[in-house]
């Protein structure tokens, strides 16, 4: 029988018999190399021998295109080119009319055209599962050919690629709230490294994964029930819960208007605040609607729209001199009552009034006016404030800027000196002798040449007023080596000088009751004079 007739099992067992048992006379064919992998359309060289005694006849059996490229008495070089597929080769050879081979298996390579990762949903659920599929285009041996699910960076999964074209992967993961924004992408490796080559991989272009919590409860919607017409009110809706919360939309209609709203963010939380104003008189629907993930929340409630006028208040006049008396009033619509910081009219009323003596203590104090009436079982509220402005002269006292300051040469210190007064005074101080700016603000560090006496004067368009400011720098020494000595010293000169003072408080009365008795005697002797005299 032919070698090229013979079936593939048939030829499978002669292989194994050819490379296990020598023919007759230890006749033996072999082949090398005896196992071999190239890319898909490459060429090998394979080399066929015998060993024979005499005259044989041998050769390679293979559908592959071949040529003998050099030969010898008992052996061929054959190429081989152009090969595409996995195949077994043979090589035979007939000595003494018996016939041995010798097989050797050839694998071809070849490396996936593409792996793709199918589309992400738009948005996925948190903690759902999602399965995901990884198409592969290509690729041979196959039992060599693996897919793996890429997180980033990290590696989530691995399996072999089976056959069809393209070959679908699926893999299941169960996303997370870190998962958002995280690029998935699917890796073939294709690894030929226990066959002498190396590891071959490419990864598919990456896909963005957006993961989302959307709680089952509804927004919590803050509006009042009544409003004013004309007038505007604050709006707010707020879900907690959600993530992620900056990709929330918030919407607000009142009936089919939609309102301007601003959106704040945080942590989980989402809110939205909007103004509401109608003009129209009337009970309106309200609804609030949170989307993320295409989907939503809505919740909705009745606002009732109502007139009431503003209240007015006013401040008679509202820019006075200090010791000027000012008139406070306020006034609302009939049927309404009013109160005037906090104090209700007497008798309750829409009119109220309070005078009040002010000072340079009343600068910047508000007054307010609230105007309360009850609409529909609800008492509503318009409230109104005026700030009051006293125009008073400058000062410059101890709390506003001290008298003494004692340092340390070399210190880091903090001179504060400012004054108060409106209009703002304007603040000059200088030294005396030179005119040197005392140096408020920040002295890092303290310099001997800043001692000295300054004077400040704060003047403005209601007046002028000075203070004295003695700058001390203690130069070379501690403080409390100078102070003790200080002290001690006017401890003893006050001693010295009140003791002085006591005697001389004593002379002095001494002196005095000398002085009286010297007076009677001189009366006492002028009266006897004249008595002794005749008329």
């Amino acid at each position: 029988m032919a070698p090229g007739a013979a079936p593939a099992a048939q030829l499978a067992f002669l292989a194994l018999l050819g490379t296990l048992l020598p023919g007759p006379g230890g006749a033996r064919t072999s082949i090398h190399p005896s196992k071999a992998i190239i890319p898909r359309g490459g060429s090998l060289r394979v080399n066929c021998s015998m060993s024979c005694d005499q005259k044989a006849t041998f050769g390679l059996e293979t559908e592959l295109t071949k040529k003998v490229v050099s030969h010898g008495n008992n052996w061929k070089v054959f190429e081989l080119s152009d090969v595409q597929e996995d195949i077994n080769l043979l090589c035979y050879s007939n000595c003494h009319s018996e016939q041995t081979i010798a097989t050797m298996n050839l694998t071809v390579y070849w490396i996936p055209e593409r792996v793709e990762l199918a589309p992400l949903p738009l948005w996925q659920p948190v903690d759902e599962e999602l399965n995901l599929s990884c198409l592969v285009y290509g690729g041979a041996p196959r039992d060599h050919l693996s897919v793996v699910l890429l997180r980033g960076e990290e590696e989530l999964g691995r399996q072999p690629v089976g056959k069809g074209e393209p070959t679908e992967v699926m893999f299941t993961v169960q996303p997370r709230r870190e998962d958002h924004g995280i690029n998935f992408s699917c890796r073939w490796e294709l690894d030929l490294r226990s066959q002498g080559l190396e590891l071959f991989q490419n990864t598919s272009a990456p896909r963005k994964l957006q993961t989302y919590v959307l709680p089952s409860t509804d927004p919590h919607l803050e509006a009042p029930r009544v409003v004013e017409a004309g007038s505007r009110w604050p709006v707010k809706c707020t879900l907690d819960g959600l993530f992620p919360a900056w990709d929330a939309k918030v919407y607000l209609v009142l009936g089919d208007q939609k309102l301007e709203s601003n959106l704040t963010y945080n942590g989980d939380s989402v809110s939205a605040e909007a103004w509401l104003e109608e003009n129209e008189e009337g009970t309106h629907s309200l609804k609030c609607s949170v989307n993320l993930g295409e989907k939503d929340r809505r919740t909705r409630s009745n606002v009732t729209i109502y007139s009431f006028p503003v209240p007015t208040l006013t401040l008679s006049p509202p820019e006075v001199s200090e010791w000027t008396t000012v008139t406070v009033e306020c006034v609302t619509r009939d049927g309404a009552v009013v109160m005037l910081n906090g104090v209700s009219a007497e008798p309750p009323g829409p009119r109220a009034q309070l005078k009040l003596n002010v000072s340079a203590d009343n600068h910047g104090s508000n007054f307010s006016c609230s105007a309360a009436l009850k609409i529909a079982g609800q008492v509503v509220h318009k409230n109104q404030t005026r700030e009051l402005h006293v125009l008073y002269g400058p000062r410059l006292d101890q709390r506003d800027c001290l008298g003494n300051w004692t340092w340390q040469e070399g210190s880091e210190q903090t001179l504060k000196c400012e004054a108060r007064g409106n209009p703002i005074p304007k603040l000059n101080c200088s030294r005396k002798g030179d005119g040197a700016s005392l140096p408020i603000g920040d002295l890092r560090p303290v310099k001997w040449e800043v001692a000295g006496t300054y004077l400040c004067r704060a003047t403005s368009a209601r007046g002028e007023v000075t203070r004295e400011v003695v700058l001390n720098v203690l130069h070379g020494q501690n403080i409390p080596g100078i102070v003790i000595p200080v002290v001690a010293v006017v401890l003893i000169l006050g001693a010295l000088g009140t003791a002085g003072y006591i005697y001389n408080y004593q002379r002095k009365i001494q002196i005095y009751e000398l002085q009286k008795a010297r007076k009677a005697q001189e009366e006492a002797a002028l009266k006897l004079h004249a008595q002794s005299t005749p008329p």
